[in-house]
Formats: C-alpha cells, sequence, structure tokens
C-alpha cells in the first residue's frame, strides 16, 4: 500500500504543473456550459418540463466541471502497451492493477479538482436560470460527495478494463472511442439522464456509467431523495467492485501471455 500511496501522491503532484492545460480545460467547459444552458433555456421556454429549469442548469454544471473525470486516460500507460516499453514496468516489485489504477485515480482527481473549484465558483455567481443551484440539503450533499469518491472510483475500474484490452488489441483508438462515446451519453454529460423517458431511466440509472456522475448530481439535486442514497451507493460500490474483479482478472491472464514487440 505505501507504494500505491506514493505513485498515487507523485502523480498529483506531476498533474499540477500542467496549468496552461487546465486554464484551457476551464474555459473550454464553461463556454460548453453556457452553450448547453442556452438551448436547454429555448426548449423550457418552448415548452415547459415536468424537472425545474434550476435542476437542469445544476446538471450542466456539475457535468462540465467533472468532465475530466470521464475522459482523460494514462496516455504515458498506451505509447508503452504501443512500443513494448510496459517490460520494464514488469519488473517492478509492485502489483501492476493496483500501479496504474493508483495512477489514473491521481490524474482524474486532480484534473477535476483543478477545472472544478474555479467553474463551480463561476457558475455560482451567475444569475438565476442560467447558475447552479445550493444543494438540496446539507445531507444531500454529503451523500453527493460520497458518491462523487464513488464514481471516481467506478471510472478508474473502467479505464484499467480499457488498458487491458488495449494490451490485447495494440491499438486504443477502437475500444477507446466506443468507451468514450458510452461515456458520454450513459453519464449524462451530452443530454442529461433527467430527460431521457422514464422508461429509459428505469434501465440507464442501473447501468455503470450512470453512477459515476448522474447518480451523484441527482442525490445533489434531491431527484434521488435520502432514503434512496444508502441503494444509490450500495449499487455503486457493486459495480465498482465487479469492475475491479474483472479489470484484475483481465490483467493478469494480459501478464500471463503477455509477448513484447520485437521478440
Amino acid at each position: 500500500m505505501k507504494a500505491f500511496f506514493s505513485v498515487f501522491r507523485m502523480r498529483l503532484r506531476m498533474e499540477t504543473q500542467y496549468r496552461g492545460a487546465v486554464l484551457g480545460g476551464i474555459v473550454c467547459q464553461v463556454f460548453f456550459g453556457l452553450i448547453l444552458i442556452a438551448v436547454y433555456r429555448a426548449l423550457y421556454a418552448g415548452k415547459p418540463q415536468s424537472l425545474p429549469l434550476s435542476h437542469v442548469t445544476t446538471y450542466v454544471w456539475l457535468q462540465q466541471a467533472f468532465f475530466r473525470m470521464l475522459l482523460s486516460s494514462d496516455a504515458e500507460l498506451m505509447d508503452k502497451i504501443r512500443t513494448g516499453g510496459i517490460a520494464y514496468d514488469l519488473c517492478r516489485p509492485v502489483y501492476l492493477y493496483g500501479f496504474y489504477y493508483a495512477r489514473i485515480m491521481a490524474q482524474k482527481l486532480m484534473g477535476s479538482l483543478l477545472r472544478a473549484f474555479p467553474m463551480l465558483v463561476f457558475a455560482a455567481l451567475l444569475p438565476e436560470g442560467w447558475g447552479i443551484s445550493l444543494p438540496a440539503s446539507l445531507p444531500a450533499l454529503m451523500l453527493s460527495l460520497a458518491a462523487l469518491l464513488l464514481g471516481l472510483c467506478c471510472v478508474c475500474a473502467m479505464e484499467n478494463i480499457s488498458m487491458a484490452l488495449t494490451m490485447r488489441t495494440l491499438d486504443p483508438r477502437g475500444f477507446q472511442a466506443m468507451l468514450n462515446l458510452l461515456m458520454m451519453i450513459l453519464s449524462g454529460n451530452i443530454l442529461p439522464l433527467t430527460l431521457f423517458p422514464d422508461s429509459w431511466q428505469r434501465v440507464i440509472t442501473l447501468l455503470p456509467y450512470a453512477q459515476m456522475l448522474d447518480a451523484p448530481i441527482r442525490l445533489y439535486t434531491g431527484e434521488y431523495e435520502l432514503t434512496q442514497g444508502p441503494g444509490v451507493i450500495l449499487l455503486q460500490a457493486g459495480w465498482t467492485t465487479l469492475l475491479v474483479l474483472a479489470g484484475m482478472m483481465l490483467w493478469r491472464r494480459n501478464q500471463d501471455r503477455l509477448i513484447i514487440q520485437g521478440g
């Protein structure tokens, strides 16, 4: 565990060095957030929906603030898989799955925090109908933070499965593109899942993608009542456990049959 914590800490420090990328990400996500909210305001002006507009704007800002948590990959690991440089990592006296899980978690966590705080402050200063709303209650806020942490664990477990499959195909573009598309749609980043038909929501809210950001946001806004909180947390923990076990199995099988490029 000490080795994994050291890797986690070093990766956190590395992420703080890319200040230009952080600033560019903030500007980009703020722009897209404003565009999406303008679209939803036009939709509500033409045909009011049952879901309050304040919930939709809050949903959009929280999705944009934690966008980095969804779509960020370990480019260094991808390059090592492609070139065969992962052979050097096999010589490390650590469990590789845990090693890269700690790396990607630190990358996603620090990248999200550096972008989220300025964006949420900006969103809080916007006028009503454009900005972010306060949480439904203090317990709802605490539950949403716990769910957000579990969502991060779920995303990292999914990312490690993606890397394990990349070790088999040697080309991350196909599977990674498909995974990113599923994440964008089924996590609520393109269209809030709360606006999907009720019959669809009964299915997509049970999938692992909805546990990443949709579930924490619904707890924050009060869409999920406090009595539903334990069930949401349990579902997130269940998916995270299943994805971690699947990733560990894939990594172990890959290490048993690994062939390094060049011989």
